[in-house]
């Protein structure tokens, strides 16, 4: 187990930071999601450990810094992180307070103005009109001032003239700054297409650094763009097949952000945490912008459909109703993927018969990633290809299968669920041989003991890893490979 150790009083005041961790915390503290590490990795250039002793430094700064502002009172000027999130500066308008802050590990500044002070004077510029050129403005603690961005200083200064504001309070800030909202892509919501006709948003993906989502191919073309529920430009079809198959996916612009749900009943969403597809018999529901959510079950699996168009073949046939404008959106069982509306007939007044592409195909043909969130096994893994079972002591690990690796020789989607014992907390990892190490590609490590992942990769080795973080007992594994 790792060890714990954090710096005396005096030393972090030599130092003139806070009281800060000085190795990884031990295992018994709240553990960070592995993708924030990575993130936080990748983003801010640091190592795994200087990752976790970051997050670990910022909560004890955080309850620093609650217990300050609540003692200083209106005499609170803000506070900060250094760069490195290492040390906490208050910032205060009250000199004889530096010895009570600095008694804490936290560095004291004073400062003219209170925080109150300078949130009255946002408030005020909050309450007028600002010109198009300014695009923003807010408090800044570190310059103990507020600052108005503007691409027009004249604009900016008559701005800040007519709130009645202290003018000695602001500083104006040249930018090139021009905000725009960003909104949720959500499967089942609305799209158009070429500012026309309507369909349905499948599911979040990703390929490398783009985000996107998967819907019929029937719906567009290459090419073609894309406009959201809100008519405001959303993408363009990356790819598309039809007939033969009825799919496609369409890469977003940055200001549509993907995120693993559905739209549910009465607008809840529901959420997608892998693509492990049902079973003939097995419930499923359907979400479309049309009728919105439906549910019944898989009558036939690989089913061909002649549409006047032409010919799809690999189709799953169910007794869910459906009508036009729901293609494209999503089916799911529980929180596992099922696939995208393709047609069918019939519809949600008197009943009828619907097909959808299954997702898996569309991962796997263009390269994709399935978007998903942590947990959610279910408490079974069922119709998977290879099913493994075994019993784990809380701490310990086990490498799947046989404590060793399976080789694909063919791209494409690898899912994974874990059943753990009920009571403890079992975390799923597929890893992927880079060539010198073992890399996670995929996790699934919610606070409970089933999680799934699922993974568009190419070629290669691959290892799946469970790991009990707390608590012990029986687990199964499922999984499915290329």
């Amino acid at each position: 187990m790792r060890s714990r150790h954090i710096l005396s009083a005096a030393s972090a005041l030599t130092l003139g930071i806070a009281l800060v961790l000085t190795s990884t915390p031990a295992s018994s503290a709240a553990k960070p999601a592995p993708t924030m590490l990575e993130a936080l990795q990748r983003d801010l250039g640091l190592t795994a450990e200087q990752a976790q002793l970051r997050l670990a430094n910022e909560k004890i700064h955080l309850k620093t810094e609650g217990k300050l502002r609540r003692a200083l009172g209106d005499r609170f000027a803000g506070s900060w992180l250094s760069a490195d999130g290492a040390g906490l500066t208050v910032a205060v308008t009250d000199s004889a307070a530096t010895g009570e802050i600095a008694a804490t590990g936290a560095q004291a500044q004073v400062v003219a103005r209170t925080l109150a002070d300078l949130d009255t004077v946002k408030a005020r510029l909050d309450a007028t009109a600002a010109p198009a050129t300014v695009p923003g403005w807010y408090v800044d603690v570190r310059a103990n001032t507020v600052v108005v961005l503007s691409r027009d200083q004249a604009a900016a200064e008559a701005f800040v003239a007519a709130s009645g504001v202290d003018a000695g309070a602001v500083r104006i800030e040249a930018t090139t700054e021009q905000p725009q909202a960003y909104y949720d892509l959500r499967g089942g919501e609305a799209y158009y297409i070429n500012n026309s006709g309507r369909c349905s948003i499948g599911f979040s993906v990703t390929r490398g650094t783009t985000n996107g989502f998967v819907t019929a191919g029937h719906c567009g073309t290459a090419g073609a763009s894309t406009q959201g529920f809100n008519r405001v430009a959303q993408g363009t079809f990356q790819a598309s097949s039809f007939p033969g198959n009825d799919y496609a996916w369409v890469a977003v612009n940055s200001n549509w952000t993907p995120q693993p749900v559905v739209i549910g009943s009465g607008g809840a969403t529901v959420n997608v945490a892998g693509s492990t597809a049902q079973v003939v018999g097995g419930s499923i529901c359907r979400s479309g912008s049309t009728t919105g959510w439906h549910c019944g079950t898989v009558q036939q699996l690989n089913a061909t459909v002649t549409y006047s168009q032409g010919t799809v073949t690999g189709l799953t046939r169910t007794n869910v109703c459906a009508e036009p404008g729901d293609s494209g959106g999503s089916w799911i069982s529980g929180n596992q993927a099922q696939g995208v509306t393709s047609g069918g007939s019939g519809n949600c007044t008197s009943g009828g018969t619907t097909y959808f592409q299954p997702v898996n195909e569309i991962l796997s043909a263009y390269g994709l990633t399935l978007v998903t969130q942590g947990g959610g096994g279910g408490g079974t893994c069922t119709g998977y290809a290879n099913t493994y079972t075994g019993s784990l002591s809380s701490g310990a690990n086990v490498y799947l299968p046989n404590n060793s690796y399976y080789t694909s020789n063919a791209s494409g989607t690898h899912t994974a669920c874990l059943d753990g014992p009920t009571g403890a907390d079992f975390d799923l990892y597929l890893q992927r041989w880079n060539g010198s190490a073992w890399v996670n590609v995929a996790s699934g490590t919610s606070a409970g003991p089933d999680e799934s992942v699922s993974y568009n990769g190419a070629s290669g080795y691959y290892r799946i890893r469970v790991h009990a973080y707390s608590g012990s007992g029986a687990y199964t594994v499922g999984s499915t490979r290329p």
